[in-house]
């Protein structure tokens, strides 16, 4: 019996870390505050476009949100260095500003985990730029076809 395509999940990884690993001091605030580069694999077919949710659930006061991108092309293969696909909407963080801000995490706040949630949906949310979480979680309610996450972690400075 030939394997179907259910099988085959949307999966994300990046070149510079694992899964459950350290994200390189690089792509924090303590280096160029720069995203890492993520490589995109098994996007569903039927899919319009991806979304992006970074976010640091051990943050100090509450689950904050790193970098909100949506309308991402499906046809996407990788989001290099410092980068934002053709296309794509990027939404404001809880550092108010449009676009990525790197894991930096308070000094002596221990480890922080930081997650890059993936979602393939099956439409466009064509909201306005600089939307925000709410906007994009509310907009793909039944239209996600697929999910995955990639978690990286950054130690505070003691």
């Amino acid at each position: 019996m030939a394997e179907s395509d259910e099988s085959v999940k949307l999966e994300i990884i990046s070149p510079v870390f694992r899964e459950n690993c350290p994200i390189p001091p690089q792509y924090t605030c303590r280096g160029q505050n720069v995203n890492p580069p993520i490589t995109i694999f098994n996007v569903p077919k039927g899919t319009e476009s991806l979304v992006l949710i970074m976010h640091d659930p051990d943050a100090v006061n509450g689950d904050f949100l790193h970098w909100l991108m949506w309308d991402i092309p499906p046809s996407t293969e990788s989001i290099p260095v410092n980068s934002v696909p053709i296309g794509a909407r990027q939404g404001l963080n809880d550092a108010s500003q449009s676009g990525y801000t790197g894991p930096c995490p308070p000094k002596g706040s221990g480890t922080h985990t930081y997650i890059f949630d993936f979602y393939a949906l099956d439409t466009t949310l064509d909201l306005p730029d600089n939307s925000g979480i709410e906007d994009v979680i509310k907009a793909q309610k039944g239209h996600v076809l697929d999910n995955c996450a990639l978690t990286g972690t950054v130690e505070a400075e003691t």
